[in-house]
């Protein structure tokens, strides 16, 4: 991949990642000058941005756990033309977001919403 091509991947996932809430996401080389995460912004994620047409999907995903530090999630985020941006982590890492997912949703059952408070109050004054 081109050094120009990858900067500008790394700037059109920066951006992708600051239209979805995470406004402080900038591509990370740039300021550093040295290796490092391409996307910087989103806390607990170490970011590798491949946006090329063919890639090893292994070897990408290699280099971002090595590149990660420790407790922190190793992605890589890829896109080809006319696609939409996808993003591959290893199955350990799915489960666990998984897992915290699911947790938030059970916890959700279990806390009543304020407005199903208000329409249980009405139903039991009839």
């Amino acid at each position: 991949m081109s050094k120009e091509k990858g900067k500008k991947g790394e700037r059109e996932f920066a951006r992708v990642c600051r239209d979805n809430g995470f406004p402080s996401a900038r591509r990370g080389q740039q300021y550093n000058g040295i290796d490092g995460e391409d996307v910087v912004g989103l806390p607990g994620l170490h970011i590798e941005v491949k946006r090329v047409e063919k890639f090893s999907l292994y070897d990408a995903l290699d280099q971002a756990k090595r590149d990660a530090g420790e407790g922190v999630l190793p992605i890589v985020a890829h896109r080809r033309n006319n696609c939409r941006w996808v993003v591959v982590m290893d199955i350990e890492d799915w489960f666990h977001l998984y897992r915290e997912y699911y947790s938030g949703m059970k916890m959700e059952e279990l806390i009543p919403d304020e407005s199903d408070k208000s329409k249980t109050d009405e139903n039991s004054k009839s």
